[in-house]
């Protein structure tokens, strides 16, 4: 990937001159972030100011577009654990400071069909089993070939061929923590959508191929479908439900023999301003060893079971979570345009063995006023039998052009 911005400049050129029109779009996204963590166990409390800019362009001729991207990360107060910078008396919060290429693609978009080359920013479905990580300061990408086919109703396929797995850990990256992680990685996604919903039969093929990132135990085959869609129950309400089952198992060089199945329930309420929601999602596990219950490296653990970052790497037996989670959002209000209150509770307990793990409050405010967003969040995990009782709280602001 070193020589993209160079290939990239001229394979748009040469598109420029045939096309004689080319746009050009500047794009900036800028994030200034505090997190403050209390870990029993710990001799230190972590104090994180960090400060993340990505500039970037992207030039368009007729279906051809060509997007480079950098990233910048400013630990402007270091205390605490990056996982790359030694500080392991503190916290861990994986922001360390980086400079590096996040993102350098062409695509081309025609009518029911794209295909993206380069590396990449992929998202499928809820970020379960890929995603961008986009919580973390640095973002993870993909090298990648990234075909699109069809329309959102109807049949439609998405199949991505990803050979380099760019971490959240940066340029710095060592070790267990890797900058980039190598691999034959495909993911696969068949779908039919209704007014109902959309029914996706979907692979993830993943290759850890690294013995220093858990000794090739990371690389797993998890074959699924999902079902997820809304419906309107009246004026100013929808509906929205979500039920995915999966089978996990050992791929290419992993050691172990095992197999392990996914779950997922959702459903959820929009009314006039309200959210609420409730799920069960469940990683299951088959013999209580390490890393033969269900593991997503690639996904968006932000997203998923609890804002304190717990089960990152599922536990040995397993997980079980039962959560809720409710709100309230009001536009146009005390002259700004959009305010946002969100609390999240969570209960989680093993799949095998009947162990309860702990319990996890999650609260959101966050102000919305024209390009920007003001957050602020506490997270309040609640140990039982795994891991220690953690507090952790984030002051957030973020623009983006």
């Amino acid at each position: 990937m070193r020589y993209a911005p160079t290939l990239l400049a001229g394979l748009l050129a040469g598109g420029a001159a045939q096309a004689q029109e080319v746009t050009v779009k500047p794009s900036a996204d800028v994030r200034l972030r505090y997190e403050h963590v209390d870990q029993d166990g710990l001799a230190e409390r972590a104090d994180a100011l960090t400060l993340r800019v990505r500039p970037g362009v992207t030039l368009t001729s007729g279906e051809w577009s060509a997007l480079v991207e950098g990233e910048a990360v400013l630990a402007l107060i270091e205390d605490y654990n990056s996982g790359t910078n030694g500080r392991i008396a503190y916290p861990l919060v994986v922001d360390p400071a980086n400079l590096e290429l996040n993102r350098a693609q062409i695509r081309y978009a025609g009518k029911g069909f794209g295909v993206t080359a380069g590396r990449q920013r992929i998202e499928l479905a809820e970020q379960r089993f890929v995603g961008s990580a986009g919580w973390r300061q640095s973002e993870q990408t993909f090298d990648a070939v990234r075909v699109q086919i069809g329309k959102p109703m109807g049949l439609s396929a998405d199949i991505s061929y990803a050979w380099s797995d760019r971490t959240v850990n940066g340029r710095n990256g060592t070790g267990g923590r890797p900058q980039a992680i190598g691999g034959d990685n495909v993911f696969a996604l068949l779908s039919y959508g209704t007014k109902a919903g959309t029914l996706t039969g979907f692979a993830y093929l993943v290759d850890q191929d690294a013995a220093v990132v858990q000794g090739f135990r990371l690389s797993s085959q998890t074959w699924g479908v999902r079902f997820s869609g809304s419906a309107p129950i009246g004026k100013d309400a929808k509906l929205g439900y979500t039920a995915s089952w999966a089978r996990q198992s050992d791929y290419h060089r992993n050691p172990n023999d095992y197999s392990a199945d996914y779950w997922l329930g959702e459903l959820s309420l929009s009314a006039r301003g309200f959210t609420a929601a409730a799920g069960y999602e469940v990683l299951g596990a088959e013999k209580g060893v390490a890393l033969t219950s269900v593991q997503t490296p690639l996904a968006s653990y932000f997203r998923f079971n609890g804002w304190a970052g717990k089960f990152g790497a599922t536990p040995p037996n397993g997980l079980r979570d039962l959560y809720t989670s409710g709100g309230y959002g009001w536009k146009k209000v005390l002259g700004v345009d959009a305010i946002t209150l969100t609390a999240v509770y969570h209960r989680f307990d093993s799949d095998r063995l009947d162990q309860h793990y702990g319990d996890e409050l999650d609260l959101l405010a966050a102000v919305k006023l024209g390009r920007a967003t003001l957050s602020a969040r506490y997270a309040h995990y609640d140990a039982d039998r795994f891991a220690t009782d953690t507090d952790k709280a984030w002051l957030q602001l973020d623009w983006a052009l």
